[in-house]
């Protein structure tokens, strides 16, 4: 990601234990860790909303295409996508159905 060497990291690790001082350093490591592990876990979240975000779309278009060809003689990709969203549907129905006992 960055292009950071052994010397560079090696400079700033001597130029933080002058300015903290041993007592400091370690506590300082440990928060910006920290504070990377945070940034990366909400970029990988951000990146997976994107992802899923991506996917509805496709299956949305793939969906139009098929009812413009009135869901027959269609292809494999489109059929997939249109029984994805079938069984999509039939699951958020299933808890809002009624009991027949």
């Amino acid at each position: 990601m960055f292009d950071i060497g052994f010397w560079e990291l090696l400079l700033i690790g001597v130029i933080s234990l002058l300015v903290l001082g041993p007592e400091r350093l370690p506590g300082a490591i440990r928060s910006t860790l920290k504070t990377v592990r945070s940034v990366r876990n909400m970029a990988s979240g951000f990146k997976q909303e994107v992802e899923q975000q991506f996917r509805v779309h496709e299956l949305h278009e793939n969906l139009k295409k098929a009812e413009s060809q009135n869901l027959e003689n269609l292809s494999p990709e489109l059929k997939q996508s249109v029984d994805e969203l079938k069984a999509a549907a039939k699951s958020v129905q299933k808890p809002y159905q009624k009991d027949p006992s």
